[in-house]
């Protein structure tokens, strides 16, 4: 019988023996170094919102609500940039068939940053009333629809070029992109909201991580398209078939793929906003520790989740992928039961809760991106990798803070553990079901 972590007969993995005699074998190094400052740059901008939307929004956009109901508004329209990227992975993919790989990625990062500084300019309530609101959300759907169109295909060469014993290692250099891009989004809302007054603070500092954002995002569509445009790079492409397929094509052949693709990360997409976003909104209404002591701990929190990010690597790499997905689920599982008592305890408890949550975080995230793409075929396995990626955070993280926040102000904090179980119920029934798949095959 399989074991859980084999992969599916019809894309054998390729390794230095399998590849065309005519390919000069790509350094999975070089690689990496595009897929980390790529991946670190998309989610800098997403978190310099994420933090945003508990420090200012809600009274920046949201004045005529009470604290709690503005920062509800501000995450409804958080989880709108996740339900946008499929829809930009679909429109990126056309462009790259008809005008090709270069076109689509500086237009996909151009429009991230262009979205992203635009919030940096876009006046308050105050001054446009509800026209403010309605431009904010925009914003954040071109964040989405350009994020989507961002995909580059480097985190599937670089599984495919990297040594057969250290697959693990080498995927999950991708994962490292979030926490990074969260932990320099924490830093730098900590360095403004420390060295400014409340009301300088408020009233323009907020603005400053916005711009620095469009910066970030000019660096790294350089440093990518340095990498993905070469000879070398587009014949590694080429002939991994990582080429973009139509949307409908994909979904009607492969679309269960990527449904138990997308349920098997649901539990660590889940805890991701769980342990980023929520905490310092839940802190901040109840008014338990100041916001720069939170800043700080989530800080010391990503760099525990990078650490683990690592480890998961030399894990995976041992006990197989998918095992350690199903371990660290479970374990997700058992963490969930004593959220109530963490978070409504003292702050050596909440920032118990944050540690301890980005350390389980960084192993099972690490891991969890591409835990069943082997199954796709392999011209499939450009768009699917996509796709599965944008569907994992729209049904794990999208409405985490919405749901976690709204939940645990109306009816308590033992609601934040269903629903993270129900997550951990989740990731655990997608990896069974695609054992049996497997197994059929």
């Amino acid at each position: 019988m399989p074991s859980i972590d084999q992969a599916h007969p019809s894309s054998p993995p390729l390794d230095q023996d399998s590849r065309p005699a005519s390919h000069s074998p790509v350094a999975p190094g070089e690689i990496a170094v595009g897929v980390v400052i790529g991946r670190a740059s998309e989610y800098f901008d997403f978190f310099v919102y994420g933090i945003a939307s508990v420090l200012v929004f809600p009274s920046v956009f949201f004045p005529f609500e009470e604290r709690l109901q503005g920062t509800l508004y501000a995450f409804t329209i958080f989880s709108f940039a996740f339900i946008a990227r499929p829809f930009g992975t679909a429109l990126f993919m056309s462009i790259q068939k008809h005008w090709g790989r270069s076109v689509k990625l500086t237009a996909a990062l151009f429009l991230l940053g262009t979205a992203t500084v635009g919030m940096a300019f876009l006046p308050g309530y105050e001054t446009l009333g509800g026209a403010a609101i309605v431009l904010l959300a925009l914003f954040r759907i071109l964040q989405g629809i350009a994020l989507g169109g961002s995909w580059d295909g480097l985190p599937s060469l670089l599984s495919l070029n990297a040594p057969r014993n250290r697959r693990s290692w080498y995927a999950m250099l991708g994962q490292l992109g979030a926490p990074i891009g969260f932990l320099v989004a924490s830093a730098l809302f900590l360095f403004l909201h420390t060295s400014l007054s409340n009301a300088d603070f408020t009233g323009w500092g907020w603005r400053y991580p916005f711009f620095v954002a469009f910066a970030i995002n000019v660096v790294a569509l350089f440093a990518r398209l340095r990498l993905v445009l070469t000879d070398e790079y587009t014949a590694a492409l080429e002939e991994s078939d990582l080429e973009p397929i139509g949307t409908r094509e994909m979904l009607r052949k492969q679309g269960y793929n990527i449904f138990i693709g997308s349920f098997a990360a649901l539990a660590s997409y889940a805890l991701f906003h769980l342990v980023t976003i929520f905490p310092l909104s839940w802190i901040a209404l109840q008014a338990s520790q100041g916001i720069n002591d939170v800043l700080t701990i989530q800080i010391v929190g990503a760099l525990v989740g990078i650490v683990g990010t690592i480890a998961s690597g030399w894990i995976a790499d041992r006990i197989g992928k998918r095992t350690t997905v199903a371990l660290l689920a479970c374990l997700i599982g058992v963490f969930a039961l004593f959220t109530p008592m963490l978070m409504n305890g003292s702050a050596i408890q909440q920032d118990a809760f944050i540690l301890i949550g980005f350390a389980l975080l960084g192993v099972s995230y690490g891991q969890a991106s591409g835990t069943v793409t082997a199954n796709f075929e392999s011209r499939f396995r450009y768009t699917g990798a996509a796709l599965t990626s944008d569907f994992a955070w729209l049904f794990g993280a999208a409405f985490a803070p919405l749901v976690a926040l709204g939940l645990s102000a109306r009816f308590g904090l033992a609601y934040v553990s269903v629903y993270l179980l129900s997550g951990v119920v989740c990731t655990l029934l997608a990896l069974r079901v695609n054992r049996r798949l497997e197994d059929n095959d």
